[in-house]
């Protein structure tokens, strides 16, 4: 590579979620969300990312009875909702173009019920937003974010009553009429996809409510079904409310390969990837592949469809595709016998071609180069890497953390979407996650720290929360100014 392909006004930023950063949980009449029940989990097993996610019905009532945060990290975050001026600071600092957020619809709406607004949630996130355009900061915002409202959970069964298409569309119509002045670039769904490896945190499903596995899963295609036709109606609403709104799907690239040649190792990472295609498939192009739809006759699903809903994912389709990235998969016959690896997505057999990372994530950025190109050919429309980053622990003395893994990162990924650019792939910008150090999704650990930014607070919520600039964030902020070059220049 001898030249920097980043197009001029690629958007250069970092990425985080609300109920992994705001805290201030039960404050100005926020209402408890998915998130505020999800427990601290220091000693799960890290291949498997199943129990790293679940929520019992028991975890659920023990949780509403409990007024602490210790536990419940999520509910105190980093405190965001309290110092975002301070960090949209050293964000612009740092140079960043662009900084996705989200909008914790318990903050608006703190049941999901409510036929009007909490003026207060609506004014924090106005001076948010003004915040951001102050500093230079383009707004990237989820809608959805894993912050489902826990009411809609325990009366409604999350979004498997139709009922919640519409109190989301409300939420959505507010967030547009309140925020489209300051946002231009919205996501509705965070990884849509995560329904099947955490159907709780994703839709509200609780799974122990159904008699069988097979009962559970038709129930999560029909809540699928709903959060489709949910964002199909936010994208109409975007574009009718806001003149210069893009509006894009977002989901998991979890791409796979074959372990060897054997055609039984490479059907199954064919069958694996046309699997995560779906997702995406559905909101470019606007019908559901028909593989699922035979899935489900073979099944016995009946998947509750109203009059009108096939025609409105069809008319309003995303202007953009959006991803995380994270590590690549194994696909094998003899799966079960192989090493395995761990994963907050996925667990997976071992490749043998790869380091891993603190958490046993196989490292892979030629996978990125892979995964843009493919779904570039098979999308035509411009791509968004809206989430990547590395988990790992940073040893913090004297203020400064020396974290040469998380440049070396970074640097291996951002050259290879570089590369990709070359290949003539229209890429929009690349969000890290977490530009600043905050609380993990999967096992609600700060241990787990992937920002630039330095934030003083253990697992158990100790500690100053003062922030500091690793050496990434340096590093970063050359890569911005330089528009990629600096890259250029370290590999000649």
């Amino acid at each position: 590579m001898n030249k920097s392909y980043f197009p001029k006004n690629f958007l250069w930023g970092g990425a985080i979620a609300a109920n992994q950063v705001e805290g201030a949980w039960n404050v100005d009449g926020k209402g408890m969300s998915v998130a505020d029940v999800a427990m601290y989990k220091p000693d799960v097993d890290r291949t498997d990312y199943i129990s790293q996610w679940h929520v019992s019905p028991e975890q659920i009532e023990e949780a509403m009875q409990s007024k602490n945060d210790k536990l419940f990290p999520k509910r105190r975050g980093i405190d965001f909702y309290h110092r975002y001026k301070e960090d949209l600071a050293l964000i612009k600092e740092m140079g960043l173009k662009c900084l996705r957020v989200s909008i914790a619809w318990t903050r608006l709406y703190p049941n999901g019920i409510e036929s009007e607004p909490n003026q207060a949630g609506i004014d924090f996130y106005v001076s948010l937003f003004k915040e951001m355009k102050k500093n230079g900061i383009e707004p990237l915002v989820t809608l959805s974010h894993y912050e489902m409202p826990l009411y809609l959970v325990n009366e409604y069964d999350g979004w498997v009553s139709r009922e919640v298409i519409d109190m989301f569309v409300r939420f959505s119509k507010t967030c547009f009429e309140h925020f489209g002045k300051y946002v231009n670039y919205w996501l509705t769904f965070n990884e849509i996809d995560s329904v099947f490896r955490h159907p709780f945190t994703t839709m509200g499903v609780v799974e122990e409510k159904y008699k069988t596995k097979k009962e559970a899963e038709e129930a999560i295609y029909q809540a699928l079904h709903h959060q489709f036709v949910a964002s199909s109606l936010a994208t109409k609403y975007a574009h009718q409310i806001i003149p210069n709104a893009q509006v894009g799907c977002m989901v998991t690239r979890a791409l796979a390969y074959p372990l060897t040649s054997n055609p039984v190792d490479v059907m199954l990472a064919q069958q694996h990837n046309r699997e995560n295609y779906f997702f995406s498939d559905v909101q470019v192009f606007g019908t559901y592949p028909t593989f699922v739809k035979n899935y489900w006759q073979e099944n016995n699903f009946s998947i509750e469809m109203v009059e009108g809903d096939e025609e409105i994912i069809q008319q309003h389709t995303v202007d953009f595709v959006s991803f995380s990235y994270y590590m690549s998969m194994i696909k094998t016959e003899d799966e079960e016998d192989r090493e395995k690896v761990g994963g907050n997505l996925v667990t997976s057999v071992k490749n043998p071609y790869l380091d891993t990372s603190d958490w046993g994530w196989q490292v892979d950025p030629t996978g990125l180069k892979i995964a843009l190109i493919d779904m570039y050919d098979r999308y035509r429309m411009p791509l968004f890497i809206v989430e990547s980053g590395i988990g790992a622990f940073d040893a913090f003395e004297d203020g400064k953390v020396h974290d040469d893994y998380r440049i070396k990162y970074f640097e291996d990924h951002f050259k290879a979407v570089n590369e990709a650019i070359r290949k003539g792939v229209e890429v929009m910008g690349y969000t890290t996650w977490g530009c600043i150090d905050l609380v993990s999704a999967s096992t609600s650990q700060m241990s787990k720290r992937y920002g630039f930014i330095y934030v003083d607070a253990d697992d158990e919520g100790n500690g100053t929360y003062d922030r500091f600039k690793k050496d990434s964030f340096y590093w970063y902020k050359q890569v911005i100014a330089t528009n990629g070059a600096s890259l250029v220049k370290e590999n000649n």
